[in-house]
């Protein structure tokens, strides 16, 4: 009897449910081994991963790899249940060696049993459904972008995204897609929200008249009116909202939509190497903006203007008249080491503080204008200025006595108890995992009876509380996180490891001292009322969960 794993996948772009997905893979894969003998004990089955990306950085692909080299691993041999959704491009040649060097059989339905390194056909096989995986990527986006660019110029549809400020989304009906429209699928389009359209407006009118972009940021602020990201803070959770800024004025200046056309293209993503010094590790996708000649914008009117077009038009001859001519290139200044980069916290606005050198040494500040403040409701200083080198004596003490060999036992014991608390919350995590499935098995039975002559209209009802209750569960995913925990073995041997390198944080260099601050998770606020720090140290990826924190008095300044 043979010991297999099972090793699949589930993208982004595969329209199955998971667990069909998972399913049909895995019947695939027992098909192959169980008549030769063969038994799968464990799973490594990931999910919304697409397959560009190298199985090194699958969270399950990454931990199968990690496992070949475990003697105790629990099986002799993996099988895939398909080639395309483990292997994309020349990815089987960068994995295999691993297989070899442990001397682990990969089998494949495709070849009939396990691959053989030193057969020619075996290694043209796998290379060319690895090519047969990124033509077919290919294909999909070459598909759906050349539909999507028709649909936002022929017809001026809106094709998802958060709508500008001053529009609010509003269902135009079902899908004409008759699928999409029995799944309960519905067109949107965008409709002028009164309250922030007028904001819109007068911003292009105080423009127009004169005003800077600071100018009119301020005044918003001033009087209180909300910005974009205040206004439907739901949609805008990755920012403050605190005021107004210079960036929001000109996004919305330079938005075409409030012409009332459909703009389409402005922004593409780009595939760039993550490491150009080891290609393996593959791509990663930066979004990047496209010249305005490639922007497709519909042909006709698809939503009510906000303002007309010889205003926009106006509005940005402007601004290239008032934008400044390319400056002549002068030397770079000598860069600069921030060891506390990314650490250091504001104790008024809890707005991580920039580095700033002055005097030739490094301090970090927190600049707020004072408009900003009293619409805040902030008593903040126009300046919060603290100087490195009044925390890091302070910090490298406290950090050595928490990671003393007198001290490790009592870390770990901290922070095994944070890794209760989060195993806890993963449970709530998982009963919401659980819900989701559910809602997906109940809708895959739903569009069964569509398709078995149902009542369309009482199954539509039943699509629509079905999908509500998974929106309901999403969102209670989203607020827990999914967030994991190392066990107490796991994090004795982090603190170890940590706990050699603090010894020497006395004479390391600023950068290996910066990410080993990082590595701690290291988060320091500084108080200018008190002239006190208050450091906390987090080896759990949850952020609410932190092992031991401390507080010195510095000198500083505001």
């Amino acid at each position: 009897m043979i010991d297999l794993a099972f090793w699949g996948r589930c993208s982004t772009e595969d329209r199955q449910e998971p667990e069909a997905s998972r399913a049909w893979q895995l019947r695939r894969a027992k098909a192959l081994v169980e008549p030769q003998g063969g038994r799968i004990v464990a799973e490594y089955f990931d999910i919304d991963e697409s397959r560009s990306i190298p199985p090194q950085r699958r969270p399950e692909a990454s931990r199968l790899l990690a496992s070949l080299g475990d003697a105790g691993r629990g099986f002799d041999a993996v099988v895939v249940g398909e080639p395309q959704r483990a292997f994309y491009g020349n990815q089987f040649g960068l994995t295999i060696p691993l297989f070899e060097h442990y001397k682990v059989p990969l089998w494949v339905p495709e070849v009939g049993g396990p691959i053989d390194p030193a057969n020619e056909a075996h290694e043209l096989i796998m290379s060319m459904f690895g090519g047969i995986s990124k033509g077919e990527r290919n294909r999909i986006k070459m598909r759906v972008r050349t539909a999507m660019s028709a649909q936002a110029q022929i017809e001026g549809r809106f094709l998802g995204g958060r709508p500008p400020y001053g529009y609010r989304l509003a269902d135009l009906g079902p899908h004409p897609n008759p699928a999409k429209a029995a799944d309960g699928k519905r067109l949107h389009g965008l409709v002028i929200d009164p309250e922030p359209a007028e904001v819109v407006r007068r911003i292009f009118r105080e423009y127009i008249a004169g005003y800077g972009i600071g100018a009119i940021a301020e005044g918003l602020t001033k009087e209180g009116i909300s910005s974009p990201s205040a206004y439907d803070p739901a949609r805008n959770r990755h920012r403050n909202g605190i005021a107004w800024s210079k960036f929001a004025i000109r996004a919305i200046l330079l938005n075409p939509r409030y012409t009332g056309y459909q703009v389409w293209n402005k922004q593409r993503t780009d595939e760039v190497l993550l490491d150009v010094q080891d290609v393996a590790l593959g791509h990663t996708a930066k979004m990047r903006w496209n010249h305005k000649d490639t922007w497709i914008w519909s042909e006709r009117p698809a939503h009510e203007p906000i303002i007309p077009m010889d205003t926009f038009q106006r509005a940005q001859g402007l601004m290239a008249g008032r934008a400044r001519a390319a400056a002549p290139h002068k030397p770079h200044r000598a860069r600069h080491d921030y060891v506390l980069r990314g650490c250091m916290y504001c104790g008024v606005c809890h707005r991580r503080m920039e580095g700033h050198w002055t005097n030739k040494a490094p301090y970090y500040r927190c600049r707020f204008p004072q408009e900003y403040a009293i619409a805040n409701k902030l008593d903040h200083p126009r300046n919060v200025c603290l100087r490195e080198d009044a925390v890091l004596p302070h910090l490298d003490r406290w950090l050595a006595e928490v990671f003393a060999p007198t001290r490790i036992e009592h870390t770990i014991e901290a922070l095994a108890a944070a890794a209760g608390e989060g195993r806890r919350e993963r449970g709530r995590d998982d009963e919401a995992r659980r819900q989701v499935a559910e809602c997906d098995r109940k809708l895959q039975r739903y569009k069964d009876a569509l398709d078995a002559g149902a009542d369309p209209l009482v199954v539509t009802e039943w699509i629509k509380q079905t999908q509500a209750e998974r929106h309901a569960a999403l969102a209670k995913l989203d607020q827990i996180g999914g967030q994991t925990t190392n066990t107490r073995e796991q994090i004795a041997h982090m603190i170890r490891r940590l706990g050699d390198m603090v010894a020497v944080l006395t004479d390391a260099e600023p950068e290996k001292k910066s990410d080993l601050y990082r590595g701690l998770g290291l988060r320091a606020e500084f108080d200018p009322e008190t002239k006190k720090v208050r450091a906390e140290v987090t080896l759990d990826p949850a952020p609410s969960r932190t092992s031991h924190w401390d507080s010195v008095g510095v000198r500083g300044g505001t």
